[in-house]
């Protein structure tokens, strides 16, 4: 049976798509077939196929199933703001039933492994009621957290688990991500989190150049998702 996530992070640089991309990776180096979506994306740039958000294209890049550009992301917004404030100033709403209804239609594309990726932090606004969050809870996915490793990463981890905790969600994986490679004592806080958060740790992700991304392919365990 196939298998969706949803992969929120602690904040905005927590590297949530650096991670899921080699979490697809691993996946497809395990013969899987793997594809993931951003649902909703703020920040993008003119290509002559139109407006495209870097994190979209580099999801389309590391999953095995070809989908469509629309598919992957479904809501673009050109300013690189909060989704709600983006929505609002070009006339547009977002909601959770018609994101639920993006992602379920592009599910239907035969696949082993999903990741349905979120924006920014766990509780981002998309309109005056509703949170980015509630589409976790309405789909029923079971949540990844992405932690980026930097000075006050213990207290935004720990938030964000009870948060996704109290939306009734499940949390059922946490990746260290060293998003600041001169953090000091990164292995005791990496300890830390593993001892104050009830959940697998799924990797820990050392602080890699772009062109070291095989190295966090290699950090990553998916046998607690993939079993």
């Amino acid at each position: 049976m196939p298998r969706t996530f949803f992969v929120t992070g602690t904040d905005t640089d927590a590297g949530k798509t650096f991670v899921t991309c080699a979490m697809l990776q691993a996946a497809h180096q395990e013969g899987l077939k793997t594809l993931a979506l951003k649902p909703v994306a703020a920040g993008a740039d003119e290509t002559p196929e139109g407006l495209r958000n870097d994190d979209a294209l580099n999801l389309m890049s590391a999953m095995s199933v070809e989908l469509s550009y629309p598919q992957v992301n479904p809501v673009l917004f050109e300013a690189a703001i909060a989704p709600h404030i983006a929505a609002k100033e070009e006339g547009r709403r977002i909601t959770v039933d018609r994101l639920t209804g993006f992602c379920r239609g592009a599910l239907m594309t035969r696949h082993d492994l999903a990741f349905i990726e979120g924006a920014g932090g766990w509780r981002v606004p998309l309109n005056d009621r509703e949170m980015l969050a509630d589409l976790a809870k309405a789909m029923n996915l079971p949540v990844i957290l992405v932690v980026g490793m930097k000075l006050g990463c213990i207290s935004h981890a720990l938030l964000t688990v009870e948060s996704i905790l109290h939306s009734g969600c499940q949390l059922v994986g946490w990746v260290a991500n060293q998003v600041d490679p001169g953090m000091s004592h990164f292995q005791e806080n990496v300890e830390a989190l593993k001892h104050l958060i009830h959940a697998p740790c799924l990797g820990v992700v050392p602080w890699c150049s772009d062109d070291q991304s095989g190295n966090a392919v290699a950090s990553v365990d998916l046998s607690s998702l993939t079993a």
